[in-house]
């Protein structure tokens, strides 16, 4: 059994659904202070942070990830126990097999070799890990950040472990992340009997104009980096449930997905500028809960992308699809941020899995990358 594939083992044996981390940070920290690391445990509310650091001098490249994961769901709908690890024909099963249990146990493989053979090299190696990235991420690496900020500790390099590839390891990587914007808005009218529809207003009848303008609204194109900013309604209510009462308020949640075409003002302005030219009577309530970022270039992803060359052939791709990471904490602070991790095909699934085979070839890729950044 490889060093890599018996960690994650343990990490998966742990029943780490957000925010508890059950045990996962433990293993790390173990793992990470034999190697020579300082530990410095950060809990914030109900959240497990581990912050450790090898070295005092820059450059500081820091190694991130997260511990917790989804639930696993119906239990039947697994092949075996989903937080009982378990091999099948050359993959990997269980909850946080992909997402991303195999990406923290690469790399602290991959470091600990890397040490192994450098026990001293020019700069700092640091992990940051959390047990709130599938949650509110409110108390988990934001505050780690916070901290590290206020003490002007400063990442040169980031690489975020989540499940990044799609068909083969390394075939892409996350240079940046769309901003996310959730919004609530209820429209107003007036309560009736249906059979009086003269005497109410539905909310209803009077939304669906400006509906449609929204939804079909080209909020920008996008650019070099990022698809066009999209809107998607996920939610709608009306009515109390009776047949023959006309709505008098019609609630609508939705969300944007931005890029750096876009801002939240902007967004914000150009919705209120359509919802009052259709003189509706109308609450918005807006919660952003990620702003987009795009890394800068240097050389963090050009090792990157010469790593993945030399050990797959592939020339990967610069990409900023995909949902939000913790790496847009990291990114505002000035840091080169990359997020590099196995194939994302199972992520939150039943049967979540990962490929043995590119298990080995992520802690590779994750021990070369430290040997491009340092030697």
């Amino acid at each position: 059994m490889s060093k890599t594939l018996d960690l994650l083992k343990q990490l998966i044996h742990c029943p780490s659904i957000t925010p508890n981390d059950a045990g996962c940070q433990s293993i790390i920290g173990e793992r990470l202070r034999q190697a020579g690391f300082h530990l410095e445990p950060m809990r914030f509310g109900e959240v497990d942070n581990l912050w450790a650091r090898k070295g005092t001098q820059w450059p500081l490249l820091v190694f991130a990830g997260h511990t917790d994961v989804v639930p696993a769901g119906p239990r039947d709908a697994w092949l075996s126990d989903p937080f009982q690890p378990y091999e099948r024909e050359g993959f990997l099963y269980g909850r946080g097999a992909a997402d991303m249990k195999s990406g923290l146990a690469a790399m602290i493989v991959a470091t600990e070799q890397f040490l192994q053979k450098n026990p001293e090299f020019p700069g700092s190696i640091g992990f940051l890990v959390t047990s709130d990235e599938e949650g509110p991420a409110i108390d988990g690496t934001q505050k780690v950040i916070e901290m590290l900020e206020q003490r002007h500790e400063k990442i040169d390099y980031c690489v975020v472990g989540e499940a990044t590839s799609e068909k083969i390891i390394g075939d892409q990587i996350r240079v940046g992340r769309r901003g996310s914007l959730n919004g609530k808005l209820i429209i107003h009218g007036k309560q009736g009997h249906v059979a009086f529809p003269h005497l109410a207003t539905n909310a209803v009848h009077i939304a669906f104009t400006a509906l449609h303008d929204i939804a079909t609204m080209a909020w920008d194109e996008g650019n070099a980096f990022f698809p066009p900013t999209t809107f998607q309604i996920s939610n709608v209510h009306a009515g109390t449930g009776a047949l023959n009462i006309i709505p008098g308020a019609f609630e609508i949640t939705f969300n944007f997905r931005f890029s750096t075409a876009s801002t939240l003002q902007s967004l914000q302005n150009r919705l209120m500028e359509i919802l009052s030219r259709h003189q509706l009577d109308f609450d918005l309530h807006l919660n952003p809960s990620a702003q987009p970022f795009l890394s800068k270039q240097g050389k963090l992803i050009a090792a990157a992308r010469e790593t993945i060359k030399e050990l797959t052939t592939l020339d990967t791709v610069l990409s900023t699809g995909g949902g939000t990471s913790d790496a847009r904490f990291i990114a505002p602070t000035g840091a080169e941020v990359i997020e590099l991790g196995p194939c994302n095909a199972s992520v939150h699934q039943a049967n979540e899995y990962v490929s043995i085979i590119e298990l080995e070839k992520l802690t590779q890729l994750y021990q070369r990358l430290l040997e491009k950044i340092f030697l």
